[in-house]
């Protein structure tokens, strides 16, 4: 059976909601887990960080990842995912209100596999969102295994 299942990193309530919206719309069904900042995104994919924490028991097929966040930010949680065994493969896109190029420049340096803006337009916004799922999880393709 497919995996449906995406890790959003978001700290913002009003942005976790409209993506969580957005992706009641997607086919496939998916799955959304929400953790709130870096250090909980390391406990849901690694066991690291929050105790409170059940780890995913296999890996999402794609993990949503703004940029700015509390406790440990989204280039530098970027950063240690691609340096584990565990996380090496797994697709990994930026949603992010950033526009400045070297956040853009940097994310791809450190293994992101997609920088998307977040639009600031309601249906701009969802449409992104149901794109991204859309892609993500009926096209592509990854390797089992790095």
């Amino acid at each position: 059976m497919p995996n449906h299942t995406i890790l959003l990193v978001e700290d913002n309530p009003d942005d976790i909601a409209l993506t969580l919206r957005a992706f009641k719309k997607v086919e496939p069904p998916c799955e959304v887990i929400v953790a709130r900042d870096g250090v909980e995104a390391l406990a849901y994919l690694l066991g690291e960080g929050d105790a409170h924490i059940m780890p995913l028991s296999a890996p999402p097929a794609l993990v949503l990842l703004d940029l700015k966040l509390p406790r440990l930010d989204g280039l530098e949680l970027l950063r240690r995912l691609r340096a584990h065994p565990r996380t090496t493969w797994l697709p990994i896109v930026m949603l992010t209100s950033s526009s400045e190029p070297s956040d853009l420049a940097n994310c791809y340096r450190s293994g992101a596999n997609s920088y998307i803006k977040k639009p600031v337009d309601y249906t701009e916004f969802m449409a992104a969102v149901q794109g991204i799922g859309a892609y993500w999880l009926t096209l592509n393709t990854v390797p089992s295994s790095p």
